[in-house]
């Protein structure tokens, strides 16, 4: 397995989280060994504002997404093909990958870390991720054939522990009693946010929503643990060209299930066939989504992006009082506490380094 590759030729424990010093003790390019406390620490408060600025922008996109694919049906379902919203997804996402080079570029030259030219040992590792999100994001758009909107919001934290479980495996990171119990409480939390009082079937779901649940949330775990990996593999590199390949082989294997599922429609109808505003605005939404996860997972880790997303489930509940009406029931208020103190726990809990 690729992952093992990557676990046998990198020592994720000593990486910190600042990326200060490479995977083998190196500093990194730009950054001097012998530097400063006082440069190591303004390095330090840069990257915070850096992770801050990722995570709170996840935070926000991914907060809209649920809203802006309901609104983006009509009459209970989707006009436009799925595979091709998924395709313009990864192109634009690879078309803004290319512009942030283009201006790096322009201001820095090219160098080793930020040319698109590369081995073929660092670019055989992307497909892998790329074909896990492609089956898990189709997923995201069938599941509610066999699932309503409040059990797709519970049962999407099912990726809470497996995110954990997974990062634990194949990173190596320790992850302290303090920190899975975090996790506990985060699944349990949002849970219990999205819980209908009212209603006494929100978990009657069809065995088929079970089985896709649970695959989407291996995949989306997996993918998410294994593509930190792949990223953190080389810390120097530039994000945008790690981004570049990730969605070139995201557009290779969408092209393919363009023609495998919606060839027809495609060709009598066209690409672009029932596409609206609210679908133009949630494919750019997906695609500043998709770059700001790779930002988190380059400068922060997983932990922080399953967080961030959390965080967003309840943000979006907010929203939706004032643009659907929605009602926040006690449940909701007890769930937001529990995650609430999920995350203190998680930010305490941290293991510490044995000096």
């Amino acid at each position: 397995m690729e992952y093992r590759k990557i676990k046998d030729q990198e020592n994720y424990e000593d990486v910190s989280q600042n990326d200060i010093e490479s995977l083998h003790g190196k500093p990194l390019s730009g950054v001097i060994s012998n530097s400063t406390p006082s440069s190591l620490g303004g390095s330090t408060k840069s990257s915070w504002k850096l992770k801050s600025i990722v995570t709170l922008a996840l935070t926000l996109l991914t907060s809209s997404q649920a809203i802006l694919i309901v609104w983006s049906k009509r009459a209970g379902k989707y006009e436009y093909s799925v595979t091709t919203a998924n395709f313009s997804v990864e192109a634009l996402k690879c078309a803004l990958s290319l512009v942030a080079l283009a201006k790096i570029w322009r201001s820095q030259g090219v160098t080793e870390d930020n040319k698109l030219s590369t081995s073929f040992d660092e670019v055989s590792v992307y497909p892998i991720p790329a074909i896990l999100y492609l089956i898990k994001n189709l997923l995201q758009y069938y599941i509610f054939a066999y699932v309503d909107a409040p059990a797709y919001q519970i049962l999407k934290n099912l990726n809470i522990i497996s995110t954990g479980v997974l990062y634990r495996i194949i990173l190596k990171k320790k992850l302290s009693e303090i920190q899975w119990a975090a996790f506990i409480l985060l699944c349990a939390g949002c849970t219990t946010a999205q819980l209908n009082p009212s209603s006494d079937h929100v978990l009657q779901t069809p065995f088929q929503g079970w089985v896709m649940a649970i695959i989407m949330a291996l995949l989306s775990g997996f993918a998410g643990v294994y593509t930190e990996a792949i990223i953190k593999k080389r810390p120097s590199r530039n994000i945008n060209v790690q981004n570049f390949w990730l969605y070139i082989f995201g557009m290779i294997f969408n092209l393919i299930a363009i023609v495998v599922q919606d060839y027809d429609e495609v060709m009598n109808k066209g690409f672009f066939h029932g596409y609206s505003f609210i679908t133009v605005c949630m494919i750019l939404n997906h695609a500043l989504s998709g770059i700001a996860v790779s930002m988190v997972m380059k400068y922060a880790d997983n932990i922080v992006k399953v967080y961030s997303t959390s965080v967003a489930m309840l943000l979006t509940a907010v929203v939706s009082v004032f643009l659907f009406g929605f009602h926040l029931s006690l449940a909701f208020f007890l769930g937001s506490t529990v995650v609430s103190v999920s995350i203190y726990l998680h930010s305490i809990g941290k293991p510490q380094p044995q000096k």
